[in-house]
């Protein structure tokens, strides 16, 4: 039997021989830029609906020093603290190739928030899923670790994210999630075999970025904002007022609060 080459010559332990500083160091090259580090604290948006309606609003402004040749990165003030975010890093591979060129330009404490499909329901969406475990249905993070059936994060930084959202009156809740690759091959029978593991909602990151950060030995939460049944109802898709907008923040700056006053 062929092993499939996503498990085939991973050397896990061993270090890679390319890394995201020398990209960085030549696309500073290229571009003029001086070495600047980024905000301790930076934001995933993988919908981009936060970095629109901050830009729209004027609350944002371009990090002019930020080298990644595919994306921009913003900062803004989230509860009285400078915070960078870059939106539009959608799924596992495009957000763990943004993740290590933060942590390499100075970022301490990332958090993914992306929206995410309802599998084990735990209300009426809209509602946040700060994810403790989630499933390697995807391909990165297997160039980083080991097979295994879940990622893990960091026990601590769920803690006092699910703190952060109680004490922010926002309807919130811990548990797994079901991180794919292909979102339009989610089968009737790939979404039962999660339901029967008690995952709670499908998204395309938190698999691989939870991964990343074992491995790298860094500070990566990944929260799910459940918006729709995927497409199985009318009004899906639905986040509230603004895109959802008001109530991510108001849970980013509670989270970020509580874990950067315990650091």
């Amino acid at each position: 039997m062929v092993t499939p080459p996503i498990l085939d010559n991973k050397h896990t332990s061993v270090p890679s021989v390319f890394v995201p500083a020398a990209l960085l160091r030549e696309a500073r090259r290229q571009k003029g830029l001086n070495t600047v580090a980024v905000p301790a604290v930076c934001i995933l948006d993988p919908d981009g609906d936060l970095v629109r309606q901050l830009r729209q609003t004027g609350l944002s402004k371009p990090f002019a020093g930020w080298p990644c040749y595919h994306t921009e990165l913003d900062t803004f003030d989230l509860g009285g603290l400078n915070v960078g975010i870059v939106g539009r890093a959608v799924g596992a591979s495009f957000a763990v190739l943004v993740a290590e060129e933060l942590f390499a330009s100075g970022c301490q404490f990332l958090v993914s928030l992306t929206s995410a499909g309802q599998i084990v329901p735990a209300g009426q969406p809209p509602y946040f899923i700060v994810i403790d475990r989630a499933l390697r249905d995807e391909g990165t993070s297997y160039h980083y670790a080991p097979p295994s059936e879940f990622a893990e994060a960091d026990p601590m930084l769920v803690k006092k994210a699910a703190m952060a959202l109680v004490q922010s009156g926002l309807h919130g809740v811990v548990g797994a999630s079901w991180t794919t690759d292909a979102p339009f091959r989610e089968t009737a029978e790939a979404i039962e075999a999660a339901r029967s593991k008690g995952i709670l909602a499908v998204e395309m990151e938190a698999a691989a970025l939870y991964t990343f950060a074992r491995s790298a030995g860094v500070r990566v939460l990944c929260l799910a904002h459940v918006t729709n049944t995927m497409g199985q109802a009318g009004d899906d898709f639905e986040k509230g007022e603004a895109d959802g907008t008001r109530e991510a923040l108001t849970a980013l700056a509670a989270i970020t609060a509580s874990v950067q006053n315990s650091t």
